[in-house]
Formats: structure tokens, sequence, C-alpha cells
């Protein structure tokens, strides 16, 4: 589909596919930059890890918003299986994120760990394309035909100005 004048995608897939290629970004943006900075990042860690904060950030909100809006009504139209692909997936997304969170809090200073850094971002690439290859084509797909109206709008508007809940975790992340 195509989007609207405002530049707001038009339809659920559109958006959610567009969140996928703007974390995606961010991840390869903290990569090439730490690959790009010899003898170890220049400043703060907040200030050269920034890409991969707000990246992380905003994965961390795709996934309550697909978790809390989009599977659910999936679920309940028959996707059980490809959900708990899903659902196991995230889990494995959200505790890589939560190791490079304690790694940039614990080892960032040290330029020995920054290779360690780029290794775990690269891995997580490598989770996401494996994720979002299985998830744009089966799962948005269906959002878009088995999405109630009403449904559909909360998420656009929570696509547009929502906050994930302090203290959220996605389901299976502890497993």
């Amino acid at each position: 589909m195509t989007e609207t004048a405002n530049d707001q995608p038009s339809s659920v897939a559109d958006a959610l596919t567009r969140e996928h290629r703007e974390i995606d970004a961010g991840i390869e943006a903290f990569v090439a930059s730490m690959g790009a900075s010899a003898g170890g990042p220049a400043g703060t860690v907040s200030e050269w890890a920034a890409p991969l904060l707000v990246a992380m950030t905003a994965l961390r909100r795709h996934i309550y918003l697909e978790e809390e809006f989009v599977f659910p009504p999936i679920r309940d139209g028959g996707l059980v299986m490809a959900i708990m692909v899903m659902l196991r997936e995230h889990g494995e997304l959200w505790r890589a994120m939560d190791e490079l969170s304690d790694l940039l809090e614990t080892g960032a200073d040290d330029p020995g760990r920054h290779e360690e850094l780029v290794q775990r971002c690269s891995a997580m690439l490598d989770l996401l394309e494996a994720h979002n290859s299985k998830e744009e084509p089966i799962i948005y797909t269906r959002a878009d035909a088995d999405l109630p109206a009403e449904s559909r709008a909360e998420l656009q508007e929570f696509l547009r100005r929502g906050r994930m809940p302090d203290g959220w975790v996605c389901e299976r992340a502890s497993r």
C-alpha cells in the first residue's frame, strides 16, 4: 500500500515493516561507527552508543506493540504456532538486548570489549533478519486482514504517539 500525504504508512504491515528497517539501520550505524573509530570511540558511552541505545529502545517498544496489539487477534484467528515462534524469537532478542545493555554498563570503557559489542550487535542483526523474514510475510499480512478496525485504529495511534509501559517485558524474556 502507499503512504498518506503526511508520510504515515497506510497499512499496519507498512508501518511495522518501516519500524523494522529503522531499528536495523540504528544497529548497523552503531556497528559501522565502531569499525570506523580507531583507538575506540570518542565521548561518553551514551554519546557513542546513541544509535544502538535508540534502536534497542525502539525494538523493545516494537515488541511490546506486537505482543499487545498485533499477536492476540492473529493467534485467535488460528496462527497459534506462528505466534509461538514469534514470541520465542522476541524472547531471544530481548535477552540479547539485556546482554548488550549490561555490556554497555559494565565494560564499555574497555576498548577490548568494543569488539564484543560489535559481535553481539552483528549476532542480533542476524536474529532480526531471520525473525523479520518470517514475521513480515506471515504475521504482518494477517495483521492487515485480521485486526478489527478498532484494534487497527488503536495500533495506528500507538505507532504515532505510544510509549511502552515502564517495566514491561516481553512474554518470553526469561525463557
